[in-house]
């Protein structure tokens, strides 16, 4: 209600409090009351529904409670988004005739739901029921898996074709002549909009879940240790990515149909092998719908939220946007909406913030899509395995990377200005572990016409140490097979090798599958890339904490929204677009059929590929690095006021009642 003066008196505000991250104490003789943020016991309920609320569940109605609840959210959609997809971008490739600049736009499809949609949700929800914005976000998230997994059940059995190419046949060559204008295109291709519609569920889910999600962490717990759970949480939240590579690699040792057709011999060394990409959807489908359950039972605020508020001192930049926002309530309807974005837009401080991040952002989606690619052609290793280990390494590097950095800012209770000086040390240390892409690089095996594009690829290893396209390529005409081993022998092109007492269908020999690597960087590769990871990431959440802090109280939700919206426009929707692009600039071998269609590439330059990665990842870290220090030299702390008295803060919470 209103006094006289026309003031509203915060005490009775009706529904929709408005209590944010940080709260100013008042002047004196302003009354501790007047600045004092207006929550409701009532929506500082109990666990449950309605009525219902079982004695059980009120030890789940705490911090600790939500936290577990939001970071079992954010597994399961690291699983699907960062982990599942990534690991199942080549095979999806294969399957359905995809180059790597079209699966890069699937994606990006999830960063341009979520940066649609952000800005509103972020705006409408900050005064919303957070807790059910978030079962909103496991149903979305739920059906996007599922409807990702639909290409599989209805694009039929995989027809993995013959071998193009095997023993050449002395008699003569039988070929067939094959005509452009009679050929049928495949209508695979078209599957891409399915993927794509999945993506879209998927970041509509995702769009609650890092905004209003982390904005009831900061509601919710004492600003010294908003930054340590908002670590664990963000921590939890890349457990996923590292399950779903794990859980992905070894998903595609099993065949894509599960069962081998009898009359094929096939494993996974073959060219033509493709592994069960789907089955990890539909697990995380029903898994991801199970969370809509507890989201649904939290209350708008927990117990206890409005003494932590009122104790809260404001490190808001001093532009002179907060006492606007106060003064007119911005926030309230909708009409609110431009001239609430356009002091967001006006912070300097933010948008700096914003933008490092950006930049941070175009690098880690453009790895996290493409690292297991990077493996398997730079060290030779199998599509599954590469995804494994990149999982193993990636993630968990990248959670330790939170995890420490949350806690150093909480055990130092550093300031927003502080927060800031350490994302500059952070992004200087990974800045300089860049250099593990001149120093680990890998050249090319010998690769036999490597410069000619064909139609088909099985390649095989000569006893000569050297790669061959194919068998035939390699002259050979004759075969045996030995425990799913293929060996080719009397082969024309392969260097003879001086060997005696031996028959001499045995001097020309390869063996199916490409040659071992001879490059022995990969730990050093690994060891490298780790410590990189690890401080690329110690810059996240202390970004996200000073995001938080250098805005008014108001606009927390709504500046990440901002900032989930630069982070998808400018980062991570371009990200995996521009890394694929400069991936398919180093290939050197296309898969051409008859009518010179270019599909898939077999083979990449591996030193071209590592120079253009290293170039764009290093051009974004200083990137970083100049704007971050543009927000320490622009960034003004308010003025100092006095915190407001334990006495007087639980007089706040007590008029509620």
């Amino acid at each position: 209600m209103k006094g006289d003066d026309g003031i509203e008196n915060p005490a009775f505000e009706p529904p929709t409090p408005d209590f944010g991250g940080r709260r100013r104490a008042s002047p004196a003789g302003a009354g501790a009351a007047a600045d004092a943020p207006p929550a409701q016991e009532t929506e500082e309920g109990p666990c449950g529904w309605g009525r219902c609320t079982p004695k059980a569940l009120q030890f789940c109605n705490t911090p600790e409670g939500y936290l577990v609840a939001y970071s079992l959210l954010a597994i399961f959609q690291g699983v699907v988004v960062n982990g599942l997809i990534n690991v199942s971008i080549t095979t999806i490739e294969k399957r359905y005739e995809l180059n790597s600049s079209l699966t890069g736009l699937i994606s990006a499809s999830y960063d341009i739901a979520f940066c649609v949609l952000s800005l509103f949700v972020s705006f409408f929800g900050e005064r919303g029921h957070k807790p059910r914005w978030l079962a909103f976000s496991a149903f979305m998230l739920g059906l996007g898996s599922l409807v990702f997994s639909l290409p599989h059940f209805s694009s039929g059995k995989y027809h993995h074709g013959a071998k193009l190419e095997d023993t050449c046949q002395i008699s003569g060559t039988s070929s067939a002549n094959f005509t452009c204008s009679t050929r049928t295109k495949s209508s695979l291709s078209n599957y891409l909009y399915v993927f794509i519609l999945g993506q879209l569920l998927l970041g509509v889910g995702g769009t609650p879940l890092y905004t209003l999600g982390t904005a009831f962490i900061d509601d919710s717990v004492p600003k010294h240790k908003s930054s340590l759970y908002i670590g664990i949480g963000y921590a939890m939240s890349l457990l996923g990515p590292a399950i779903g590579y794990v859980l992905g690699g070894q998903l595609l040792n099993i065949y894509i149909d599960i069962k081998i057709p009898e009359s094929t011999q096939m494993d996974q060394d073959d060219p033509r092998w493709l592994g069960a990409w789907w089955i990890g959807f539909l697990v995380c489908f029903f898994a991801i719908w199970s969370l809509i359950i507890p989201f649904s039972c939290f209350p708008k605020y927990l117990p206890g939220t409005a003494k932590i508020q009122a104790e809260k001192v404001s490190e808001t930049h001093n532009d002179g946007s907060e006492a606007l926002v106060e003064t007119k309530n911005i926030g309230k309807n909708f009409k609110d909406f431009p001239i609430a974005l356009l002091i967001l837009l006006k912070n300097p401080v933010l948008m700096s913030l914003i933008l490092a991040s950006t930049s941070e952002a175009l690098v880690a989606t453009g790895f996290a899509t493409f690292l297991p690619k990077f493996i398997e052609n730079q060290f030779g290793m199998t599509s599954s395995f590469s995804a494994t280990l990149g999982g193993l390494v990636l993630v968990p590097a990248a959670a330790i990377g939170q995890v420490i950095s949350g806690i150093l800012v909480s055990k130092y209770k550093m300031d927003c200005k502080n927060i800031i000086k350490f994302i500059i040390g952070t992004c200087s240390v990974a800045f300089l572990l860049n250099t593990v892409f001149l120093v680990a690089k890998c050249g090319n095996e010998p690769f036999a016409g490597v410069f000619e594009t064909y139609n088909g690829y099985y390649p095989v290893c000569g006893r000569d140490e050297v790669q061959y396209f194919s068998p035939c390529f390699a002259g050979c005409t004759s075969s045996n097979l030995s425990n799913k081993k293929k060996t080719y022998y009397n082969c024309s092109c392969i260097g003879k090798l001086k060997r005696e007492n031996v028959s001499e269908d045995f001097l020309f020999e390869a063996i199916s599958g490409k040659c071992s690597t001879r490059c022995k960087y990969l730990p050093l590769f690994l060891i490298y890339f780790f410590f990189a990871v690890v401080f690329t990431f110690m810059a996240v959440t202390p970004s996200t904490v000073a995001v938080l802090r250098c805005v008014p109280d108001k606009q927390r939700s709504f500046a990440l929204g901002v900032q989930s919206v630069f982070l998808r426009l400018l980062g991570t929707v371009p990200g995996p677009i521009l890394f694929g692009f400069a991936i398919d600039k180093s290939c050197s071998l296309w898969d051409v059929d008859e009518c010179k269609t270019k599909g898939a590439c077999w083979v990449y330059d591996n030193e071209k590929m590592a120079y253009l990665l290293m170039s764009m990842s290093a051009a974004c870290k200083i990137i970083t690095i100049i704007f971050v220090i543009m927000a320490v030299f622009l960034y003004k702390p308010p003025r100092p006021r006095p915190v407001l008295p334990q006495k007087d803060s639980e007089m706040v919470s007590a008029i509620h009642a």
